[in-house]
């Protein structure tokens, strides 16, 4: 019998302060189907989140409370 074996997620370390999924969407502007979308492919982490955001070319649209 043949099995198929899914693909393992490798754990990311977590790089600078988590963003919660409804700030990381509140910040850019996001619908939460993107958003969501975005947020579990590449976590929680706002630097690795800031960085896919800033090579989309997708500026902040609010200013982060926490950096302030």
């Amino acid at each position: 019998m043949t099995q198929i074996h899914e693909p393992e997620r490798r754990s990311r370390i977590l790089r600078g302060r988590p963003y919660s999924l409804d700030e990381f969407a509140a910040k850019y502007g996001l619908h939460g189907d993107q958003a969501q979308s975005l947020f579990t492919r590449f976590g929680p982490s706002s630097i690795e989140l800031d960085l896919l955001m800033a090579a989309k070319r997708r500026p902040p649209v609010l200013q982060d409370k926490i950096a302030e």
